[in-house]
């Protein structure tokens, strides 16, 4: 039998590749080879490691749709930490996975500063944000971490997942931002970044949301 190092492997943009039968421990070192510095971001769940390769476009929705979170949570004057695509592993779950963004809301100021999150004894984002989830090894690595609220942004349309028993059930609306019709929006905005100056579509968004806030009140 040939044995091929991760290295070796080349995922072509907007493809993903799907290894079975991988140990914890390798897939400890198989992190390691790949490094941190690298534009490939993987899911792990009983044994199955998937690793994906991001086309441009998908970057730049799930900037967008980071910035939406936010300009939302900044106007609404709400606490919260970004640890984007940081990898998220639980050995005792044989789960990990890389968001393309996630966010710490209530857990914010408990979460400040830590440059390594330990699922043991730490909680797991309470939003995890990703674009063009194709794999069912993602999703089963975000059920089995537990992650609250699940975005998941696909051909032009935001839906909204939250565990509910240890299965992901679709929502119109997002229990973090109740009342706020955050798929017509984050669409919306998602949208006009991508044909136009990303700072003017940012700026439209913000006053669109001081508008429904100044409504609200």
């Amino acid at each position: 039998m040939v044995a091929l190092q991760v290295k070796q492997l080349r995922v072509p943009e907007g493809q993903t590749i799907e290894i079975q039968d991988v140990s914890w421990s390798e897939l400890e070192e198989i992190l390691q080879d790949l490094g941190e510095n690298r534009n490939t971001r993987i899911a792990y769940s009983d044994g199955v490691l998937s690793i994906v390769s991001p086309l441009p476009a998908h970057e730049i929705d799930k900037v967008c749709i980071g910035r939406c979170v936010e300009v939302l949570l900044d106007e609404l004057e709400r606490d919260y930490i970004s640890y984007g695509s940081t990898t998220f592993k639980n050995e005792k779950m044989l789960k990990a996975v890389e968001p393309d963004d996630c966010f710490y809301l209530t857990y914010a100021d408990r979460m400040a500063g830590k440059l390594r999150i330990d699922l043991d004894i730490d909680p797991p984002p309470e939003l995890a944000i990703e674009v063009d989830l194709t794999s069912k090894t993602q999703l089963e690595a975000y059920k089995g971490l537990g992650v609250a609220e699940l975005w998941r942004y696909d051909q032009g349309c935001l839906r909204i997942d939250c565990l509910e028993a240890g299965e992901y059930v679709e929502k119109y609306e997002s229990p973090l931002f109740p009342g706020w019709p955050i798929k017509e929006a984050v669409g919306r905005y998602v949208r006009k970044a991508r044909t136009s100056n990303h700072r003017k579509a940012k700026k439209e968004f913000r006053q669109w949301v001081l508008e429904q806030i100044a409504t609200a009140g």
